[in-house]
């Protein structure tokens, strides 16, 4: 699972980088836009957002400002407070899928396309349903890590 999103995410970024880079020479350069080039750069730069932000789900390695963890001095309360913060995203993360498969719907029935290449926009409108699917299941499993991490006989009470 790592090396496939190691791979896919380098893909989409070097896609998104060599078009931008071409779009600037041939624009600025040689004064000769390609015409429907900002259309077909949006589909993997919202690809490349929604599996940036599921890497970061999967990685468990989300931007925090953890200013409790200074004042708790056990692992235990630190793991506690972790859990409190995945449950908590995890309800956000669930309204916010819930109004994503709205919009995917929507998308699926409208069927909209591209105003210059005619691109069907399903294609990434879909990223973000997809991409809040897959962060609501990992936040899901750090959720069933850190009660298994808890409820554990091992668990040691005054690690700190």
């Amino acid at each position: 699972m790592e090396r496939l999103f190691r791979y896919l995410l380098t893909g989409l970024m070097g896609i998104v980088a060599l078009s931008q880079f071409v779009q600037v020479v041939t624009r600025y350069i040689f004064e000769v836009p390609i015409m429907g080039l900002e259309e077909t750069i949006i589909i993997p730069t919202l690809w490349l957002y929604m599996l940036g932000a599921v890497n970061a789900s999967r990685e468990d390695t989300q931007i925090r400002a953890n200013v409790l963890e200074i004042f708790i001095k056990t692992e235990r309360g630190h793991t506690i407070l972790a859990l409190i913060g995945e449950v908590i995203s995890f309800v956000i993360s669930l309204w916010l899928t819930y109004w994503a498969w709205d919009y995917f719907k929507y998308a699926l029935r409208v069927w909209k396309e591209s105003p210059t290449l005619y691109i069907p926009t399903f294609f990434h409108e879909c990223s973000l349903f997809l991409g809040l699917l897959l962060i609501s299941g990992f936040i899901g499993l750090h959720i069933i890590r850190l009660v298994r991490q808890l409820t554990s006989p091992h668990y040691s009470v005054e690690k700190a």
